[in-house]
């Protein structure tokens, strides 16, 4: 008998930290191995966390709400014949152990053990940039979280009433006025919104976003799923969409032009061989990118399965977490909610995000005469540290000719 640590799980790319949002468990509980433990959510996810070990929850470290480091333990679990345990760290070894009689945790609190980072690496950088200690700053955020607003307003002067020093001298901004209760209502953020609005703005101050878009005569394309759809569905299971073919198309323009799948660094800029494309999927609290790897390598029905697949599991949170790492290249369907042009935030670290907006048929001029044809629109944002608008443009021209030239015979199945 043994006690094994669970632990932060890393849950994307450049992830650092991760918030409980609920435990599926409590304290006492049985836990089967792999059964559903704990809801995390980053600012790439929200999942279900399952359980690596079969035993008892006898504690839980860290409380709902509160974010911790990635590898932080979160809880231990009393595992029957443990063969390794986890080493313990030095700062826990020194602690005492926990007896019967210890008074339970008061809820919302964290342990000392675990107290939430006080500020993001981005909070950090951005007052890293400006030399500014966030330590010196009191945050506004959940738990005493500084956020990005209150180095801005620490900036402007306006965030002296919420510092530490007694010695600064600028006064203090006025109280906002209270909200109308009969004409306002303040909604609270949840935690993957608060998530979602830093990774935003993270890539914003990160990246120089650049923006371009062009138009697509999809009326091929069109006609083949609308013949297809139904007989696809019998035989499949699955709905045909467009995502798929413009996965395909898409994957033969990222290899014509390997800089869009691409990641900067101060070294220099690393070109990624593989093509691992993130397709977003919207969910009640926000928007989750899981990722197909090896996207090129894939026929049409296995993208179909791919696409479905993860749409469904990301809705119902039961993504893993190794299904929202590693992308290369993100793909939005926007024209699902009717958009015809829009101007997607690069999801970082990548060098650009692809929107394709809504199918609507217009007149258009061929020849000499005019014909009614499906056009969508193509809007690409782009990291113009490494691309130009050249060729960016040469990048939409590509996936453009590739599907305006579409046939059945140009199917990988």
């Amino acid at each position: 008998m043994g006690v094994a640590p669970i632990k932060m799980p890393q849950l994307g790319e450049s992830v650092t930290e991760g918030t409980v949002d609920k435990w599926l468990k409590k304290e006492g509980d049985y836990v089967r191995r792999d059964e559903p433990l704990v809801e995390v959510v980053t600012d790439k996810v929200n999942a279900e966390i399952p359980s690596p070990f079969e035993g008892k929850l006898v504690r839980i470290t860290v409380v709902e709400g509160a974010t911790v480091a990635i590898g932080t333990e979160i809880a231990q679990i009393e595992v029957q014949d443990l063969i390794v345990e986890a080493p313990v760290p030095a700062a826990a070894a020194s602690a005492p152990a926990p007896t019967e009689a210890a008074e339970p945790p008061v809820a919302g609190s964290v342990p000392a053990s675990v107290q939430r980072p006080r500020f993001s690496p981005a909070v950090r950088r951005l007052a890293e940039e400006n030399g500014i200690d966030p330590s010196l700053i009191r945050g506004s955020g959940e738990g005493g979280r500084v956020t990005r607003d209150d180095v801005l307003a620490f900036l402007e002067g306006r965030g002296a009433a919420a510092s530490a020093p007694a010695e600064a001298a600028t006064p203090p901004a006025p109280a906002p006025a209270a909200a109308d209760g009969a004409g306002e209502e303040l909604v609270k953020l949840s935690v993957m919104r608060r998530s979602i609005a830093e990774h935003m703005s993270r890539s914003l101050a990160t990246s120089p976003h650049a923006w371009t878009m062009q138009e697509v005569d999809v009326t091929e394309l069109v006609r083949y799923r609308e013949a297809e759809k139904e007989g696809f569905r019998d035989r499949h299971g699955l709905s045909l969409t467009y995502l798929p073919f413009v996965i395909q198309v898409l994957c033969d323009a990222l290899r014509e032009f390997p800089y869009l799948n691409s990641t900067w660094t101060d070294d220099g800029i690393v070109l990624k061989k593989y093509l691992h494309v993130g397709v977003a999927v919207a969910i009640p609290d926000g928007l989750i990118v899981p990722v197909i790897r090896d996207a090129d390598r894939l026929g049409l029905i296995d993208l179909v399965r791919a696409v479905n697949d993860l749409a469904q599991r990301a809705r119902s949170k039961q993504l893993k977490p190794e299904e929202v790492q590693g992308g290369t290249f993100t793909l939005n369907n926007t024209g699902a909610t009717g958009s015809v042009a829009s101007q997607p935030i690069i999801n970082q670290p990548q060098a650009a995000i692809l929107t394709t907006e809504s199918i609507v048929k217009r007149p258009v001029v061929i020849g000499d005469g005019i014909a009614v044809r499906h056009i969508m629109n193509m809007c690409l944002s782009f990291d113009h540290r490494i691309v130009d608008g050249i060729l960016s443009g040469q990048f939409l021209g590509s996936i453009k000719r590739r599907l305006e030239g579409w046939s059945a015979a140009s199917i990988r199945i």
